[in-house]
């Protein structure tokens, strides 16, 4: 993950957000969970900050998406128990990053109004950056 694909993403995902009139936190990890890029709009809660960095680890982590992890907890009493993992954030927001089938890092955006508006500004972000053939490790 290199400094210039993680701000890339970073840029990607505050746009989207503020395309439906909503400031974000973003936050991008490499495979290793080391934060590479972090964006904080204006005026967004400072709790977001710490939730956006673990989505990002949450999803490279586990190689899901958060929102995938939050409804597996509620609906496989095998999986409830992920929420008592400090580390893991079960909640909209978090993709992995992947290129040629292989995680790279995970992106997290937190603070746009709910789980949805983060997940959609992180899905259009990888969308844009990574499945559109420019993206680089």
């Amino acid at each position: 993950m290199s400094l210039t694909l993680a701000n890339r993403l970073t840029d990607a995902a505050v746009a989207s957000c503020r395309a439906i009139g909503k400031e974000s936190v973003v936050a991008v990890v490499d495979r290793g969970g080391n934060l590479v890029a972090f964006q904080r709009g204006d005026d967004v809660g400072p709790h977001n900050t710490i939730a956006a960095q673990r989505k990002a680890f949450t999803a490279l982590s586990t190689k899901s998406s958060t929102a995938v992890l939050a409804q597996r907890a509620v609906d496989d009493p095998t999986s409830r128990n992920l929420v008592t993992v400090p580390e893991l954030l079960l909640l909209g927001g978090g993709l992995p990053l992947t290129v040629d089938g292989e995680v790279i890092g995970g992106i997290g955006v937190a603070g746009s109004g709910g789980a949805a508006n983060d997940e959609r500004c992180a899905t259009q972000a990888i969308t844009q950056v990574l499945n559109q053939g420019s993206g680089r490790r």
